[in-house]
């Protein structure tokens, strides 16, 4: 009995200890589709030793913010070129883990059925960061609206369009602002998370949307000093497993892509 009693307390001080031992993982994400896939990958990767925890966030400022001051461990919310034109704004060196998704980028309207439909002098909404902003540019551009003075320009804003033959007029706004005014402009250029946040399909909804060959790779971002750790390492084969892309695909239904 006192064996068996000994072999009890052994075995309940072992389990304390292998839970101790669970690395706890702070990520910051925008909440649909990069928390949804973190949600989902959590029971995978307390397997693994590491307690994911989800900070959620509607805006993108302050998860690179907190990430870089070390209050969060990383961020999964943002393409190449946004954290490229954050890291030179704000002086800090986040850097790219590895990327995961692909959200087509599109434009809106509760006016219009087409874009040929859209008149002279409608207002287009878009988003005033700078690689957001371009973004939109260059998908209104692909699609003959309008000419930049430098066609490849990923930073571009309206002072940077050189041909608008419609006179549009240009409504900017903070990305999260976008879905909010739908009803009150002619074309809405929304970046895909609050889209699917506002309940658009942007697969069926969008009159003009990227294509799957987008350069826009949503990234999961750490810092130098951890990108490598074993916990962000373990995290990133997770956000690239089959289980996601699979999950991606019936979820979301081409409106987000996997990247791998």
């Amino acid at each position: 009995m006192k064996k068996v009693l000994l072999f009890t307390a052994l075995a309940a001080a072992l389990t304390s200890g292998l839970a101790q031992a669970a690395e706890k993982l702070v990520v910051a994400a925008t909440p649909v589709p990069h928390a949804e896939i973190l949600e989902l990958i959590k029971p995978a990767l307390a397997k693994e030793g590491v307690d994911l925890q989800i900070k959620v966030f509607t805006d993108y400022v302050q998860p690179n913010v907190q990430v870089d001051q070390k209050r969060l461990d990383a961020n999964y919310f943002q393409t190449l070129p946004y954290l490229k034109n954050f890291n030179e704004g704000k002086g800090t060196h986040l850097e790219t883990v590895i990327g995961v998704h692909v959200e087509p980028f599109g434009g809106y309207s509760k006016k219009y059925k087409q874009l040929a439909d859209l008149p002279n002098g409608a207002t287009i909404a878009l988003p005033n960061e700078g690689s957001n902003s371009g973004r939109a540019l260059l998908l209104l551009q692909k699609a003959g609206l309008i000419e930049l003075k430098d066609p490849k320009n990923a930073l571009a804003t309206p002072k940077d369009i050189a041909k608008n033959p419609h006179n549009f007029k240009f409504k900017e706004l903070e990305s999260a602002m976008l879905p909010r005014v739908l009803d009150q402009v002619d074309l809405d250029l929304i970046n895909t998370n609050y889209a699917l946040e506002a309940g658009l399909n942007p697969a069926k909804d969008a009159l003009v949307i990227e294509g799957s060959d987008s350069p826009y790779v949503n990234f999961l971002v750490a810092r130098p000093d951890n990108k490598d750790s074993p916990a962000i390492q373990k995290l990133a084969k997770a956000l690239t497993s089959p289980e996601v892309k699979a999950f991606i695909e019936k979820k979301y239904s081409g409106a987000v892509l996997p990247a791998f």
